[in-house]
């Protein structure tokens, strides 16, 4: 799997409606704390209650951020990932 695009969080950060933009365009966003995570469709769910999951403690998106497909990944979870990474072909 090849990334189309590589961004640093520490110089282009993404808060706000920044961050909202970057999300909105998925079918599902999936955001990892730890061994769990927390599934949200954004065009139904309450965009302030997915940026208050997707953000970290200086309001910025919480990284890494991936999107693969439909999907966005926010956070990392190894299990999820692995979980993610078996859906593919």
């Amino acid at each position: 799997m090849t990334p189309l695009r590589i961004d640093d969080a520490r110089k282009t950060p993404l808060a706000g409606e920044a961050a909202w933009q970057a999300l909105a365009g998925a079918k599902e966003i999936l955001v990892a704390k730890g061994k769990s995570y927390q599934v949200f469709d954004p065009r139904t769910d309450d965009r302030q209650a997915i940026l208050a999951v997707a953000s970290g403690r200086t309001g910025n998106l919480r990284a890494p951020v991936l999107r693969l497909g439909d999907r966005i990944l926010v956070g990392f979870s190894e299990s999820l990932y692995a979980q993610i990474a078996g859906d593919r072909p």
